[in-house]
């Protein structure tokens, strides 16, 4: 399918893919996101063809996992031989940190306001005799700079889950490189929405689901390794296939895979993987580079229009900082009643400690938003 971008909205280019629009106004993309209708679709197919004929047409099960690694290298810049095909963000995380080989004496730098998939793992290397220094996301690049001294890897999320903040991942990318540190990236709440290049950003190695914002199932994601630190991580989930000669039932040989795939412990997802790569096929074809500033824009729709009904932000948002999460609260209104009483209008937010927290994507329509500022009015005193 062929979209026109040259004379209507991106919202209304796509508006095909998403009958979710129909039914409700999504603002929920933080969470768990609508899927596009090929990704629906794809797994349609392959659930009803293996009904059929069981595993007769494996060769396209195959080229799926094949279609999964070039269409996530073409995203971030790296090569399908970096790509590894996990369950979800948190094994992604874990596979770096349980495959390191850490000494007491190392030093990691970690950020407080981290989701917990990327907070627990580094807190349980403290077991370890690792010494964690934690900061905040909002510190300058300077106090960062001042933390990596000596650090042996820094982990920091791509986009903020709570608030939205979106870190400068180059200028991180800058500091970790000139001070030898391995630099970590839970992406999972800006890939798919804003662009991001790995080579650019000097980034070793960064995990991320599929079902917020690269519009895909949950239960499939993916995981990024740079090629040359491949040998520092050891698959310690260890299955038949992350060796080499996996194909050769026969062989005992444990020499690891030459590439990413030495991270995938035995049968993959097949059914979400074919959702997978139809949603990352459909954000190759649309571009992030157009899906980003709409995505921008009605961010920046929903900051302006709950600070002029007196709602306070979760954060500070620029065009530098902001994403697609826009968090707000009123100090006399319970954020639960808000998302409530939006959810009995058709309109899907999410409560998160206290805030009432939006997520909107490219494909919804700025009408939406429009809807969502108005309910909100309606609720506030």
């Amino acid at each position: 399918m062929g979209f026109d971008f040259s004379t209507i909205p991106l919202w209304k280019a796509v508006a095909d893919e998403f009958p979710v629009n129909e039914r409700l106004c999504y603002l929920n993309h933080a969470a768990v996101a609508p899927l596009s209708k090929r990704a629906s679709a794809a797994m349609r197919w392959l659930a009803e063809d293996n009904l059929l004929y069981g595993s007769l047409h494996y060769d396209l099960w195959l080229d799926t996992y094949d279609g999964i690694r070039t269409a996530a290298a073409a995203l971030i810049n790296s090569t399908p031989e970096e790509i590894a095909i996990v369950k979800n963000t948190s094994e992604g995380v874990a596979t770096v940190q349980m495959g390191l080989d850490w000494r007491a004496g190392d030093k990691v730098v970690a950020f407080r306001e981290e989701f917990p998939a990327n907070y627990y793992p580094w807190k349980l290397l403290e077991g370890k005799g690792v010494r964690v220094e934690w900061c905040s996301i909002y510190d300058s690049l300077q106090r960062i700079d001042e933390a990596c001294a000596g650090a042996r890897l820094l982990a920091v999320s791509f986009v903020n889950y709570l608030t939205g903040y979106r870190v400068d991942l180059k200028g991180i990318g800058e500091i970790c490189r000139r001070h030898g540190t391995f630099f970590f990236v839970d992406a999972i709440q800006g890939l798919g929405a804003f662009p991001l290049d790995v080579r650019e950003c000097g980034i070793d190695a960064l995990s991320s689901d599929g079902h917020k914002w690269l519009l895909g199932p949950e239960g499939c994601g993916l995981l990024y390794v740079r090629q040359e630190r491949q040998d520092e991580i050891f698959p310690v989930e260890f299955g038949w296939t992350n060796v080499a000669k996996y194909a050769d039932y026969s062989s005992r040989d444990m020499t690891l895979r030459p590439d990413a795939g030495r991270y995938e412990c035995g049968t993959l997802n097949t059914v979400g993987c074919f959702g997978l790569r139809a949603a990352l096929d459909l954000v190759v074809e649309v571009g992030v580079d157009r899906i980003a500033p709409v995505v921008q824009a009605l961010g920046d729709q929903i900051a302006h229009g709950v600070t002029r009904l007196g709602c306070e932000l979760a954060a500070p948002r620029t065009t530098e900082c902001g994403a697609g999460i826009v968090s707000f609260r009123h100090p006399d209104v319970d954020s639960r009643l808000v998302v409530s009483q939006l959810k009995d209008v058709g309109i899907i937010a999410a409560p998160r400690q206290g805030w009432v927290r939006t997520a909107p994507h490219y494909h919804v329509p700025p009408e939406g938003v429009d809807r969502l500022l108005e309910r909100v009015r309606g609720i506030l005193p």
